[in-house]
């Protein structure tokens, strides 16, 4: 193994401030340092270097190169990108392999993956559109930290329009996302936040035509539509133009369904809480199937986060289930 060493664009940019996020488990801690520091090296990959090299932690808790395999936190390898190395095992393993597969370099397309928090019995809001603390705090964590490793966070105006969410990180270290807003018809007013704040830029994604400023501090980005919404080919080829290939599509169901429909997601994240509802805006909405046969049966992983249990269904390998690992894993 050949392996770099100081070099200091890349200590500059392994560079990330330490915080308290998990609770007392400072490995945790040191492991999301790490795989920031991955997903920044993979958007430059100029930075990289043309050879295998390992990474590990120092005793301050910053990332840096090093010779030797026993004490690699990680791999990179420039033809397959990173992986685990031997000295991660046990939780910290299993926390880095869930968030690693986000920061593998692109350099064409875009991945995306979609999460919805929902009921016991399917629902992600009452029928009246309340959404709040549908899944514990756990999950909404780790959603924060779905935004820090992506390049975008994309949600349809529904969900601007019922939550008057911030999409920012905010709960963890890491960088915002650039939010996308999903408004083909120009619905939303600008008064929300994600219009307004100047925390993090946002990007509105608007029917061709339409005409009009973007609203607030907003810029503007115009997709084709094709009867049923936006053509979501053109929309993740705007996006990619705009250099958002990372993108995580954190709701509503609509939007996911949309994507989910259309084949469009790598990855399928569906938190479920331990709540029952009663009735009220449904999740993951699909044309029927005939029979069970039919049905998308995705190979998946199940999580524990705290009371909640989070489905990651992996879609970009075909439509056939394989055996899930034995157990029940816990993602803090």
């Amino acid at each position: 193994m050949l392996v770099v060493q100081g070099n200091q664009a890349l200590d500059k940019a392994l560079k990330y401030e330490q915080m308290d996020q998990h609770r007392g488990r400072p490995e945790l801690d040191d492991c999301w340092r790490l795989l920031l520091a991955a997903a920044k090296l993979a958007r430059d990959p100029a930075q990289m270097p043309n050879t295998d090299a390992a990474f590990m932690l120092t005793a301050e808790g910053q990332p840096r190169l090093t010779d030797s395999r026993e004490q690699a936190w990680l791999h990179w390898q420039p033809d397959m990108g990173w992986s685990c190395g031997a000295h991660l095992r046990g939780p910290a393993r299993e926390f880095v392999e869930f968030y690693l597969p986000l920061c593998q370099p692109l350099t064409s397309g875009c991945r995306v993956v979609a999460h919805l928090g929902q009921s016991l019995d399917g629902y992600i809001a009452t029928h009246n559109g309340d959404a709040h603390h549908v899944t514990g705090a756990d999950n909404i964590r780790h959603l924060h930290r779905m935004r820090a490793l992506g390049d975008a966070v994309v949600v349809g105006a529904g969900t601007v329009a019922s939550d008057d969410p911030k999409l920012t990180t905010r709960l963890v270290a890491g960088p915002h996302a650039v939010r996308v807003v999903l408004d083909p018809q120009a619905r939303l007013g600008a008064g929300y936040r994600v219009f307004t704040d100047g925390v993090a830029p946002t990007l509105l994604c608007r029917q061709a035509g339409i005409g009009g400023a973007a609203p607030g501090q907003a810029r503007l980005l115009e997709v084709a539509v094709n009867g049923a919404g936006f053509n979501l080919v053109s929309l993740l080829g705007g996006l990619a133009r705009c250099g958002l290939r990372r993108l995580f599509i954190e709701g509503g169901g609509v939007t996911v369904s949309r994507f989910l429909s259309q084949g469009l997601l790598d990855r399928l994240q569906i938190a479920v809480a331990p709540v029952i509802i009663g009735g009220g805006r449904t999740g993951v909405s699909l044309p029927p199937s005939d029979a069970m046969t039919q049905a998308l049966r995705p190979s998946a992983r199940i999580y524990r986060m705290g009371a909640d249990m989070l489905y990651d269904f992996d879609l970009a390998n075909g439509r056939q289930a394989t055996p899930p690992p034995a157990g029940l894993r816990r993602l803090i």
